[in-house]
């Protein structure tokens, strides 16, 4: 039987990582990976949440399952994070599940099983492992342009010309916030536009929401998610713990289905339905100290703190390349890396310009210029900046 599998195609990211491991050069620099590194390279455990694992080590007295759809005070914080008092109770029902990717993985099944025949419209570019999942569902997909390869910003005008084409029963995948793999995001006006299309053509929002804080701001950054839950009856949201609590390991994420609470009861069956399917009961323990954090007042104000620590260096970052490259060019055409927000910016390298600075510079990133601002600190900008324009982008 197991002679019959076909090898599947090597995960381009992980790829990276294991070509820069075996680097033997000492001032390589990693820009591919998408985590967060404090400047001296490390992914550190947020004080919040090492505070509030000495807590559940004293006070935990079992490891016995909890529920399918995890725990109820889990999904309720969650809920409460990403959509605030956006939506009504009544309209919401939510899983845990194991990270981001988890929670997609449900919404897709969910979708899969509510209409077969519904396409799934996916901005171009978008982050991988969403089309991976789709395709591995044999899930019909139709891409939306997005973004602008000249202007590295959001081409909101062909963005909507493409999704005017989306059919009632459809379903439109956004990011929430800090645009994967291109930095680029939609201002709130643009996300009200968004909402109106979504009223005439009929067609259900997916929001994925993975970098909530790395953006803007906790609040800003939901922003547009709150928007589209108020305004449309029908949203599915998957949200993830990994970046914004620094817990990637621990694998906590949670997918949000609003809809009419004549149907509530239903789509939160119906979701535990999946988990059984699928892992049966999720895991806890990042879900337990999320939940801890969120509701201590304590804890929650200086993981609040930390977070913005991260998002204004990550910002600084941005700011400090941006004006280091217009004063090496003498050209303000990388304005848009301090525009953007989050993680990720995309270059608009062509794969040539990426493969050079590797082999000749010691810099990996992914191979249609997407880098991660967080791998780079104060010393490596320049060093970066002169790379960038020695390769001619």
């Amino acid at each position: 039987m197991l002679g019959t599998l076909k090898p599947q195609p090597a995960d381009k990211i992980l790829q990276l990582i294991g070509q820069f491991k075996a680097d033997p050069r000492t001032d390589k620099i990693d820009l591919g990976v998408g985590v967060y590194k404090d400047p001296t390279g490390l992914t550190p455990v947020m004080r919040a949440v090492k505070a509030a694992e000495k807590q559940l080590w004293e006070a935990e007295k079992t490891k016995t399952y909890t529920g399918l759809a995890g725990e109820p005070e889990y999904n309720a914080a969650m809920a409460t994070l990403v959509l605030g008092d956006a939506a009504a109770a009544d309209r919401i029902s939510s899983v845990a599940t194991p990270g981001g990717t988890g929670a997609c993985r449900q919404a897709f099944e969910l979708i899969r099983m509510a209409n077969p025949e519904a396409s799934v419209w996916v901005s171009d570019p978008t982050w991988p492992n969403h089309l991976s999942i789709l395709k591995y569902l044999g899930m019909k997909v139709e891409p939306y342009r997005y973004f602008d390869a000249d202007t590295r910003a959001v081409d909101f005008e062909a963005m909507l010309a493409d999704l005017a084409a989306a059919k009632p029963g459809d379903v439109v995948l956004l990011h929430g916030c800090c645009h994967n793999p291109t930095g680029a995001n939609l201002t709130l006006p643009q996300w009200q536009a968004v909402a109106e299309l979504l009223e005439k053509t009929g067609a259900v929002p997916m929001i994925d929401i993975a970098y909530q804080g790395f953006g803007d701001g906790l609040e800003e950054d939901a922003a547009g998610v709150r928007l589209i839950a108020s305004r449309r009856p029908e949203v599915l949201i998957a949200a993830s713990c990994s970046k914004n609590f620094g817990i990637y390991r621990e694998r906590t994420g949670a997918l949000i289905a609003l809809s009419e609470p004549t149907n509530r009861e239903v789509t939160q069956g119906t979701l535990a339905f999946l988990n059984r399917q699928n892992y049966s009961f999720p895991p806890d323990h990042g879900a337990r100290l999320v939940t801890m954090i969120l509701t201590d007042p304590t804890l929650r104000a200086d993981w609040q703190a930390e977070l913005e620590e991260v998002r204004r260096g990550m910002l600084g970052l941005r700011e400090q390349l941006a004006k280091e490259l217009q004063r090496l060019s003498g050209s303000d055409r990388f304005g848009f890396i301090a525009e953007h927000r989050g993680m990720f910016s995309r270059l608009g390298a062509s794969p040539e310009q990426v493969e050079r600075l590797k082999t000749e510079h010691g810099i990996y990133m992914v191979g249609d210029s997407r880098l991660n601002i967080a791998g780079l600190n104060t010393t490596t900008v320049p060093i970066l900046a002169r790379a960038i324009l020695d390769v001619g982008i």
